[in-house]
Order: C-alpha cells, then structure tokens, then sequence
C-alpha cells in the first residue's frame, strides 16, 4: 500500500530542515504509535520497518520509550502481588 500525504510546502520545509528521511520518520512514528495502542505486534512493527531482527525492533522500540499499555488483567495482577507484599 502506498499513502500519500498532503503537508504545505512552508511546513515541509520545515520539517525537512530537521528530518533527513521524512517519509521514513512519518512510518517510524506511525509504527511507534501503533505499537502503543497495541494495534501492532512487535513483529509486525519488525516487518513494517524492515528490520533484520527483533533485537532491531526492541532497540528502536526501546529509542521512543514505546511501551504497550497494560491490560486489565496486568494491571490487577500486579495489584494482587503488591497487596501480598508484607507490611513493615
């Protein structure tokens, strides 16, 4: 599939004045994105970025802090665990 994205040229500019690659940029932050939402698995972010390995993947993903959101059943799980830690 191939997007196109209509951007006024005065932001273009811009952007392009801090960004070597923006196409590559925009999919980056679109694969970052996804992530997060758990849209996207990391593999699937492997393979929408091309990467050679998970490594890559986790490395990249690890750059932008992207983390998926936890689950209801994570979060209460770790809410169990605290409950058992023993009182001082």
């Amino acid at each position: 599939m191939t997007l196109t994205l209509n951007i006024p040229d005065p932001l273009q500019q811009r952007l392009e004045a801090v960004c070597t690659d923006l196409p590559r940029a925009v999919l980056e932050g679109f694969a970052v994105q996804a992530y997060r939402t758990g849209t996207l698995s990391r593999a699937e972010v492997a393979q929408l970025l091309g990467h050679a390995s998970l490594w890559d993947t986790e490395s990249f993903l690890s750059k932008h802090d992207a983390w998926p959101a936890p689950t209801f059943d994570e979060v209460a799980e770790d809410l169990d665990g605290l409950g058992k830690v023993p009182q001082p």
